[in-house]
């Protein structure tokens, strides 16, 4: 089934100047790049996009370390891509996710962990119009 669902390159990865080998990943992969932007977020707007984490002990420094520098938000399309991606990007916690995913090649910590992408159809029809128009995703 056809999906489309969000990717945020973390700061972390934006500063390593990671945005094209791990976009050529997920390309490299079958998914296709429907809308793609490089923005930097505003602590408030980090804190509407991470709101469903509200109560978490990390929500504030989540939103910190989402805010403190560039980001790139890009949507993207494929046969089961929310899996895709999840699979591509490997365990939240880069310690215990499988070699050769971007996590455990790129990430610092559970935090800082170069990339975010939707968990779930649910999760992706909120996350894709929090950063795009329709007009925007091609």
């Amino acid at each position: 089934m056809i999906e489309k669902t969000l990717v945020i390159i973390k700061p972390d990865a934006v500063g390593k100047n990671l945005i094209g080998e791990i976009i050529a990943r997920f390309e490299k992969n079958g998914l296709r790049v429907a809308a793609l932007k490089k923005i930097k977020m505003s602590k408030e707007e980090a804190k509407g996009f991470y709101i469903v984490h509200k109560d978490r002990p990390f929500y504030d420094s989540l939103t910190d370390f989402m805010s403190e520098g560039p980001i790139v938000v890009m949507v993207l399309e494929g046969d089961d891509a929310i899996s895709k991606v999840r699979k591509i990007m490997g365990a939240t916690n880069p310690a215990q996710a499988e070699e050769g995913t971007i996590r455990k090649d790129f990430a610092e910590n559970i935090e800082r962990n170069a990339v975010h992408g939707s968990d779930s159809p649910q999760s992706a029809q909120y996350e894709i119009p929090y950063f795009f128009s329709t007009l925007e995703i091609l």
